[in-house]
């Protein structure tokens, strides 16, 4: 029994760092276009990601069975507490340590290493990497440059239709009333400042200003429409990171039987809910404005994109990563735009690159322990 609440400890905690370092990518191209802010961003992905979690599950069976170990591993390691709970706390750990240093990686890349790391202290040679490598790493490694090549492309494709329909851009203009300190020679010294009030009028800087479009679409302002577009895309996003990263965690539950699959789906969401409106300030900086500076168009396209790669994978049971779309896409759009910060997106690869080997070290040593 003892066991049995580990395992559960460990996934809800593997649910929380998931929502850490996940919840926020959905909404990323909100906070960093200027759209809305940190708030209500996180506001909407949490609510958003919840109704994909609830929706996996009917929707994502394919996701379940794949992450349960099954073909990796021998089938009776599979339902072992144990090497489930040692899964979850390597994972786990990986993930919540990259969230607090704003590292958007990878929870289903932590996940794979985690049952590669316990399945090797469980069985040794037995793990089947023929398997992981045509099922885990594949769609891994390629997803990032698919993502890459449609935001490139629909970006491309979006703003040659603004430049053909003639839809124009305008920056704003700082007027108001700004104070100004004069000296007033009569008074004393600690009163001898007063406030001139005046009407003053001045270009700020480009980070400072937010880029509009002008026009009307039967009626409708252009620029509104686009943040309707540009919210509906997010909530689209953070409802497919829902509905494809709930099920690969579920499946860690299997081996509590008296556990049914919907408790555990809702007790995933808890966590993953919890997570992103806790800890996921970091990883919204990184993602929302360190990669590349973006307009409210240019988030729409690289949202579009991120969420039709993973609901389309989570259709086909494939084990795509909303990060390593995500983050692709964002590259993508700042390739096009040539201001991509190719420094920080180095950095967020080389934790892609160490995610699989940190998991895989964790979670041995963790089963190390639950087994001793």
């Amino acid at each position: 029994m003892s066991v049995l609440i580990i395992l559960f400890i460990t996934t809800c905690f593997l649910a929380y760092a998931n929502g850490a370092n996940d919840n926020f990518k959905g909404v990323a191209t909100l906070f960093g276009s200027g759209t809305t802010n940190y708030r209500r961003a996180i506001t909407w992905a949490t609510a958003t990601t919840f109704a994909g979690s609830v929706c996996s599950i009917f929707l994502a069976e394919k996701l379940l069975k794949n992450f349960t170990g099954k073909g990796l591993v021998p089938i009776e390691i599979t339902t072992s507490p144990i090497f489930l709970a040692a899964v979850a706390a390597g994972a786990g750990l990986t993930v919540i340590l990259t969230a607090i240093r704003g590292l958007p990686i990878s929870t289903t890349h932590a996940l794979v290493g985690g049952l590669v790391g316990s399945g090797f202290m469980a069985v040794g040679s037995q793990v089947n990497f023929g398997h992981l490598g045509k099922t885990f790493f594949i769609p891994l490694l390629v997803s990032p440059f698919i993502a890459v090549i449609l935001a490139y492309a629909v970006y491309w494709g979006f703003r040659s239709l603004r430049n053909y329909l003639g839809i124009t851009k305008e920056w704003c203009a700082c007027i108001g009333e700004t104070q100004d300190f004069v000296p007033v020679s009569h008074l004393p010294t600690e009163q001898a400042m007063s406030i001139q009030k005046s009407i003053d009028a001045n270009i700020d800087t480009q980070s400072n200003c937010q880029l509009h479009y002008t026009g009307n679409f039967f009626g409708i302002n252009l620029q509104k429409l686009l943040d309707i577009g540009h919210y509906i895309s997010a909530g689209i996003v953070s409802f497919a990171r829902g509905l494809n990263d709930t099920p690969k965690i579920v499946a860690l539950l299997i081996a509590i039987q008296g556990l049914s699959i919907k408790l555990g789906m809702i007790a995933v969401a808890v966590g993953m809910a919890a997570g992103g409106l806790l800890n996921a300030k970091r990883i919204a900086e990184t993602m929302g404005k360190k990669i590349t500076p973006m307009s409210h168009g240019q988030g729409f396209a690289a949202n579009i994109v991120t969420g039709f790669m993973v609901i389309f994978a989570s259709r086909l049971g494939v084990p795509v990563s909303t990060t390593h779309c995500s983050v692709g896409s964002l590259f993508g759009i700042g390739l096009i735009t040539a201001k991509a910060d190719k420094q920080v997106v180095t950095q967020i690869i080389l934790s892609w690159v160490s995610t699989l080997p940190v998991a895989a070290l964790s979670s041995g040593l963790f089963y190390w322990l639950f087994d001793s």
